[in-house]
């Protein structure tokens, strides 16, 4: 067996046995190629390996590591051949420990939360109606495309501007932050959007800078945070104005409005829709019913008995003037009657022969009438009416007065009642 051979066959041995390992150790000989590879070491008190983790991998490390970081590496043990020594091809890599991106994330969080940018009062509410959207993403993942898919199914009216950026690595933080300025400075969007694809929390590290919070929180444009997927939680989220669990949930918060109108729009279409059926419908049956009516079947006899109609009314009109003027006639005669008797010349007359009769009836019935008849009046010494024969006594001078003078007597004798028709018997 050759040295190659042999090579080989250790290689093969410890790939197939020793695939998706972690290893811990201590970062030391940290050196970055220029071809965007990382070698470095992993020690511990004990014993140490090498390691390297390729640029397509070392892309999505947040924070380089440096000598003397404890770190945490995920990959596969693997052997250089042109020199024979085993290594960790490391696909992941993530700090242990003080100053691990946990622990980081959480004291940047607690700072800004305290300095209040994660306050819902500080954040502003999106345009009712979106017209243009920067997406500030890497032009070439699948989360851009996944975004401007969605947005032109749901809202095609939108035009959508892609800012180009790094999203992970060295320098993708203040890119990020550097596109949010200019965006602002040139102001011609509505919506700002961040949109990342998942990974791990190195993988999104980028979100995670200060200097990335702050630019959201300095944009006058409003920023939606599509970071990740739904579990996945970054400082630009809780800073941005809204924050979408995916880029393609961005996407979809961003054509809420149209999807709303368009539904709004179809329901009053619909609507408007059933009230012309039942209104041509309602209108379509009014016209059969006055199809079918006598005013359209015959409309002579229409004319003949409002004709009748008419001559009745002249007639009952006549009779009525006729009756009316009768009866005004009457009530004009017992008004005139009424009006006769209660004239104040007739009433004068009237009371002035009755006042006649009066008078007369009290002629007829006074003294001096009866005295003028032959009657007299006789009174005593004085001057007193004799009413009986009983008041006088025989010897008394009497006075008779006459229809025309008196005469004065003295009784003789006098009469009891009854007695004067004894005597002339």
């Amino acid at each position: 067996m050759k040295v190659g051979e042999l090579t080989r066959a250790i290689r093969d041995l410890l790939e197939s046995n020793l695939e998706g390992i972690e290893v811990e150790g201590e970062v030391s000989n940290f050196h970055r190629h220029g071809s965007g590879h990382l070698y470095f070491s992993l020690k511990d008190a004990s014993a140490q390996i090498r390691a390297v983790m390729f640029r397509g991998d070392a892309m999505r490390v947040g924070r380089l590591p440096k000598d003397g970081d404890l770190v945490l590496v995920e990959g596969d043990v693997t052997v250089y051949e042109p020199r024979g020594e085993y290594q960790v091809r490391v696909r992941k890599l993530r700090p242990k420990g003080k100053g691990s991106l946990q622990e980081q994330f959480e004291a940047l969080k607690a700072k800004l939360l305290a300095e209040g940018i994660f306050d819902p009062g500080r954040k502003r509410r999106l345009p009712g109606f979106v017209q243009r959207v920067a997406v500030v993403t890497s032009p070439s993942g699948a989360a851009v495309r996944d975004f401007i898919q969605v947005l032109r199914r749901r809202c095609p009216r939108v035009g959508i501007q892609v800012f180009g950026v790094k999203v992970q690595g060295v320098g993708a933080a203040e890119e990020i932050a550097e596109a949010l300025r200019t965006l602002n400075e040139v102001n011609e969007v509505d919506v700002i959007v961040l949109a990342r694809g998942g990974g791990s929390i190195e993988d999104l590290w980028a979100f995670n800078e200060e200097v990335v919070a702050r630019a959201i929180v300095a944009s006058a444009i409003p920023v939606v945070s599509g970071v990740g997927h739904e579990v996945d939680f970054t400082i630009a989220d809780f800073a941005a104005d809204l924050r979408a669990p995916t880029p393609s949930a961005a996407a979809e918060l961003l054509g809420e409005t149209d999807e709303m109108l368009r539904s709004g729009l179809a329901e009053l279409a619909r609507r408007l829709e059933r009230l012309a059926r039942e209104r041509v419908r309602w209108e379509r049956e009014r016209l059969e019913a006055l199809a079918s009516s006598a005013a359209f079947r015959e409309p002579g006899r229409i004319v003949e008995r409002a004709h009748q109609r008419l001559d009745e009314l002249v007639g009952r009109l006549a009779a009525g003037l006729t009756r009316g003027g009768r009866a005004a006639r009457e009530r004009f005669l017992r008004l005139a009657e009424r009006w006769a008797r209660a004239d104040p010349r007739v009433l004068l007359g009237r009371k002035r022969r009755e006042l006649e009769r009066q008078e007369e009836r009290l002629r007829l019935l006074s003294p001096e009438s009866s005295l003028k008849r032959g009657f007299a009046l006789i009174f005593d010494e004085a001057g007193c009416l004799v009413r009986s024969a009983e008041s006088v006594a025989v010897g008394v001078r009497l006075q008779a007065r006459l229809g025309k003078g008196s005469v004065w007597s003295r009784v003789e004798q006098v009469s009891a009642e009854g007695e004067e028709e004894k005597a002339g018997t």
